[in-house]
């Protein structure tokens, strides 16, 4: 699957298609909902799961957790009927229900050994049933569990992104 972001303008709408390509996922109260996104620096990482959050619902300020290593974001009535903010018009849409609380934002960029997120505890974050957005997993891919689906952007050169999965 692929989704093209072809600018900023854009990015909510690419964030609406991901949303809805996933919904099994994310409205399955029992699967593990881990999403790793590979791409280089600069590339949009942040801002696409900036979009995602909010369309989902979000409310907090969602920013890269570089030094935190991991930020915790609310989602308000996630398990109640929802749709994501900018969906289709009341005529036209389709009650979403997500089944998680919180969304775990990663950034694993300073992760020098897969024991660093043993010691934070990642297994409870990635098991949780909560959704989980993790940026540069390759800094610690032994630790991620299986069912992660792993999500590629990749700059264009007219600026533009594609989003691989």
């Amino acid at each position: 699957m692929e989704i093209i972001i072809k600018d900023i303008e854009h990015i909510r709408e690419a964030a609406r298609e991901f949303i809805a390509a996933f919904h099994d996922i994310l409205s399955n109260d029992e699967a593990v909902k881990c999403f790793a996104f590979y791409a280089p620096m600069g590339a949009g990482k942040t801002t696409f799961i900036k979009a995602i959050c909010e369309e989902l619902g979000c409310e907090d300020v969602i920013t890269s957790p570089t030094f935190a290593i991991v930020n915790e974001y609310e989602v308000p009535n996630s398990q109640l009927s929802a749709r994501p903010k900018g969906a289709l018009s009341q005529s036209e849409a389709t009650e979403r229900i997500f089944n998680f609380q919180l969304i775990y934002h990663f950034d694993l960029y300073r992760i020098k050994k897969t024991e660093e997120l043993y010691d934070i505890g990642a297994d409870d974050y990635f098991y949780s049933s909560n959704l989980c957005f993790i940026e540069w997993p390759e800094m610690a891919e032994s630790a991620l569990p299986d069912e992660t689906i792993k999500i590629t952007i990749t700059p264009q050169p007219d600026g533009s992104r594609i989003v691989s999965v």
